[in-house]
């Protein structure tokens, strides 16, 4: 598999650090295959129980949306649907590109669709970091950057998220842990958490960091925040990559696209390995459903309230019942702490037909739960009073 890197890059791999025992494993995370398996299957780990056998089990652990793509995007995604014989049949790419570069004011050159975003999140990794260039996140949080760096020998800093600071990213520390990293993962809102890294943090973290390493802001959860996005920053920066999907508020995760903002010369280095077909050959459906979402302004608000409003119901049963839970979740997930352990609670509830998300290594006693409609955390809490009572 390494066969498929060309010389030049083998040597600016080389140069970096990396040794050519590592080809193949770069080639592998560049080519999603067998790589790309091994970091979802443990990402996402929390899918349909097959232990599970109800016949409408309640899925509150993978961080999906509770509901599908807006129904006003179906005669988009129809249209589409009916020319997918070919690759590119109204130039859907870039219409969602013109659309999301309106939207977010930015030029239409920073803006790449992708399928999903695990992909551009695992190629900033082999991009940016290097065995002497390591990678620096918090703990916990998405697990693919870790998986990533492990399977390339990347050096890793992980900072744990503390209560003194309501549990959220204190980039400060990220410096500290490493100052000489080649990439910084700052997820906002945070997975698990859904803590927010405020802007003037990221911006402070961009200007304090080595001048020649790059931030990777995952953006995953933004739509379900108010919070302000990272993509101000890019125009004006060759430091800065953040990265969007549509698998969760807009309820696409099974459709698959992404999409990464940076400054060109950002994109071309991660884009370098293996030319732009990553980038380009995009399902035509998820562009054109993608692009109809986008512009559905008051369903996204309504959405997003309507999650709001799930969680906070979903907080407000759980203090009745004395149960902990980690405070300033701004996604459609949260982190509750049972006191004892995690997997037991998990697997019991799942025996009530519903299943909630995993913990963490460094937190044990503690499940991500996602947020899901308001029937499906009466369900949660319905099975909590069963299997606590």
């Amino acid at each position: 598999m390494g066969d498929t890197l060309t010389p030049e890059i083998r040597a600016e791999a080389l140069a970096r650090g990396y040794s050519r025992r590592q080809f193949g494993r770069i080639a592998g995370v560049l080519s999603m295959s067998s790589a790309f398996a091994r970091f979802v299957s443990a990402a996402h780990a929390s899918g349909p129980s097959e232990a599970v056998r109800i016949s409408e089990p309640v899925r509150i652990g993978a961080n999906e949306c509770w509901t599908g793509p807006f129904p006003e995007t179906q005669e988009s995604a129809l249209a589409a649907f009916a020319h997918g014989n070919r690759y590119e049949p109204s130039n859907l790419r870039a219409t969602l590109i013109a659309t999301v570069a309106e939207q977010e004011r930015i030029p239409v050159e920073y803006v790449r669709p992708w399928q999903g975003s695990m992909d551009p999140l695992m190629r900033a990794i082999v991009t940016f970091c290097a065995p002497q260039r390591g990678l620096v996140t918090v703990d916990p949080t998405f697990e693919a950057a870790w998986r990533t760096a492990q399977w390339l020998g990347v050096r890793q800093s992980r900072v744990p998220l503390l209560p003194h600071n309501d549990y959220a990213t204190d980039v400060r520390a990220l410096l500290k842990a490493d100052p000489n990293a080649g990439l910084y993962y700052v997820c906002t809102p945070n997975n698990p958490t859904g803590t927010i890294t405020s802007l003037e943090d990221i911006v402070w973290l961009a200007d304090n960091k080595p001048k020649d390493a790059v931030i990777l802001v995952d953006e995953a959860y933004i739509h379900f925040s108010r919070a302000e996005s990272a993509i101000s920053l890019v125009t004006h920066r060759k430091d800065i990559v953040v990265l969007r999907t549509f698998s969760k508020l807009f309820g696409m995760a099974g459709l698959r696209l992404g999409l990464s903002f940076a400054h060109p010369d950002l994109h071309r280095r991660m884009l370098r390995y293996d030319g732009e077909a990553a980038s380009q050959l995009i399902n035509v459906v998820a562009l054109a459903t993608g692009n109809a979402s986008l512009r559905l302004h008051t369903q996204i608000e309504q959405r997003r309230s309507e999650l709001i409003a799930n969680r906070e119901y979903t907080l407000g049963q759980l203090k009745r019942r004395n149960i902990y839970y980690l405070p300033g979740s701004e996604a459609n997930m949260i982190m509750v702490d049972w006191g004892k352990n995690a997997a037991s609670l998990q697997k019991a509830i799942a025996g009530q037909g519903v299943e909630i998300g995993r913990s963490w290594p460094i937190w044990p006693n503690r499940s991500r739960v996602t947020i899901g409609s308001r029937r499906d955390m009466e369900r949660f809490i319905q099975a909590i009073d069963v299997v606590t009572g």
